[in-house]
């Protein structure tokens, strides 16, 4: 190994750098869904007369989504920004063939500048979107400015170094539930779920008693939830076995709802048979409910949970929440009920906990994550029947005829106000309020103080803690109040009584006796006497004697006004 100084050349010089890819046609991104779903956004440059514009904007989007491993959200709302700008640019710039963000004509920055004023009227008032769009524009051009080898005009330079020139936007935010709202959505929550345990426990035995369809028939359900419990068959291939609309037999009749079309006959019976065996969209509403009640925590940390989240214990079960939209993680334990509560055949209320919810997640998530190969096994994991596929995705919200309110309609529960999910965490913040009485520091420890100002620190909360913060005023005037100044402590009046500490103190006998009675007290509308005022003769016995001086810094709460101020009094 060559010694310091005995180099014979410099490090060599970096090689020559790639061609920037060339590409034409439709540019696609990729983004994944809330629930496992992949979605791909595209966009054609030749749909717009600015043709080298919209594939300049494209190229930066293809290239950040690669980078930066966009959702399927954000990948369509940079697809939605390039879309709208493009289209302002043909119809309000001239010479729009022309436009190109390294070209200083047709002046982009201007064209820029009168898109995002014209942004805030296609939106209501208090949109958060027009700016969200100006930002996303903003973000590709500085991204092509940072590259070396791509050109921008000086003029875009400066507007994306600036500001986007529009507000952020605000948002309605929600009150929680009330309680009595809040009760009846977990009580329906918790018959469901002791509905979906019982429904799927009986599929499976039932399963278990069947035998191959193509040996044993396809008309009957039982050889049918056989087939599918143990994979031999695929849905596509039970569609194609299964008997048509009219020469359906009445064993199989009776799987479909009322009212079912002809040509839907064969779905319906699929979907039922998949329902008896796994959970659906609908049947996991009622447990984000019950978990969000059991650990307080938003939707998005719940539904999110894997079995690497969680830690089952004796008594206890810890799970580690993830803030997708903070890039947090967070650990919290929650004790378990026990084993006595499950003696307990008729329960006054619903059993919200923690651990035995997600081990009945698990338990019913397991065969799915097994049949697709996912890996951690998500707690919220369904089964859908499109068209006659199996299909098998995480927990989606918003599911077309599969949301809240749909869950809301079929169990008969109506609830006051809007209805959204975001309600019952709303609902936990302020029984954590009331618990806490108040202490912001305590009910904020699960996110930032930005995030409960912004979205918490409002309606009940803010009665709360306001009410909090009163009432421990008017406490402490009101315990002033009625006790009144203490001048002596027990122990300091005691000592008072002991032989020759009148003489030790240098104090009559009369003086101790104004001590003990309040006569000497440090305010003036408390003395009896207003012309002969306590502070005045008690800041003359500290000024005079050095030995009541150092026992009054011990013993006496008084306040230490300088005997020329006293006097004054």
């Amino acid at each position: 190994m060559p010694r310091r100084g005995e180099y014979t050349r410099n490090f060599p010089l970096p090689g020559p750098r790639a061609a920037e890819p060339v590409r034409i046609g439709i540019r696609t991104v990729t983004g994944q869904t809330a629930d496992g779903r992949q979605q791909s956004p595209s966009l054609d440059p030749a749909d717009f007369t600015c043709s080298p514009l919209a594939g300049e904007l494209a190229d930066e989007w293809v290239e950040k989504a690669a980078a930066a491993t966009l959702s399927a959200t954000a990948a369509a709302l940079y697809r939605q920004a390039i879309t709208l700008f493009c289209r302002h640019v043909d119809a309000h710039v001239p010479h729009a063939v022309k436009a190109s963000l390294g070209e200083p004509e047709p002046d982009l920055a201007h064209a820029l500048t009168d898109w995002t004023r014209l942004l805030p009227a296609a939106y209501g008032p208090g949109s958060r979107v027009p700016a969200a769009l100006a930002g996303k524009l903003r973000i590709l051009i500085t991204r092509r400015a940072e590259h070396p080898d791509r050109p921008v005009a000086a003029g875009l330079r400066h507007w994306a170094s600036g500001h986007v020139g529009l507000r952020g936007g605000q948002t309605q935010e929600l009150d929680e539930f009330t309680r009595a709202d809040k009760k009846e959505l977990v009580k329906a929550a918790w018959s469901d779920h002791l509905a979906i345990t019982a429904r799927i426990r009986r599929g499976w035995e039932v399963a278990a008693t069947g035998k191959d369809p193509a040996e044993d028939g396809w008309d009957r359900p039982v050889n049918l939830l056989w087939a599918i419990a143990n994979d031999a068959w695929t849905c596509e291939e039970i569609a194609e076995h299964l008997p048509g609309w009219h020469e359906m037999p009445p064993s199989l009749r009776a799987l479909m709802p009322p009212g079912t079309l002809p040509h839907f006959g064969k779905r319906m019976v699929l979907r039922h048979l998949v329902r008896q065996l796994f959970p659906h969209n609908l049947d996991l509403h009622s447990y984000r409910i019950l978990l969000m009640a059991a650990t307080g925590r938003s939707s998005e940390e719940v539904s999110a949970l894997t079995e690497d989240d969680i830690e089952f214990g004796p008594r206890s079960v810890v799970i580690d929440f993830t803030k997708g939209r903070a890039h947090a993680r967070t650990r919290q334990a929650f004790s378990t009920l026990g084993e006595q509560a499950d003696g307990l055949l008729h329960p006054r209320r619903p059993k919200l906990d923690a651990a035995a919810l997600a081990q009945a997640l698990l338990e019913l998530a397991t065969p799915l994550a097994r049949r697709a190969s996912i890996a951690p096994v998500p707690l919220f994991l369904r089964a859908a029947v499109d068209p006659y596929t199996l299909r098998i995705r995480r927990f989606s919200g918003d599911t077309v005829a599969s949301q809240l309110s749909d869950w809301l309609d079929f169990h008969g529960v109506s609830v006051e106000g809007p209805v959204d999910i975001r309600r019952l965490r709303k609902s936990g913040k302020v029984e954590k309020a009331l618990a806490f009485r108040g202490r912001v520091s305590d009910i904020a420890d699960d996110h930032s103080q930005q995030t409960f100002r912004g979205h918490y620190a409002h309606g009940t909360t803010l009665r709360v803690i306001a009410g909090n913060v009163i009432a421990t005023a008017q406490r402490r005037w009101l315990d002033h109040a009625l006790n009144g100044p203490v001048v002596l402590s027990e122990e300091a009046e005691r000592s008072l009584a002991e032989p020759g500490a009148a003489d030790a103190l240098g104090l009559s006998q009369e003086e101790i006796d104004q001590l003990r009675d309040g006569q000497l007290d440090m305010g003036v509308s408390s003395c009896k006497d207003q012309v002969d005022a306590a502070a005045t003769v008690i800041m003359t016995l500290l000024a005079e004697n050095a030995s009541l001086r150092e026992h009054a810094a011990g013993r006496l709460a008084v306040i230490p006004f300088p005997a020329e101020r006293a006097r004054l009094l």
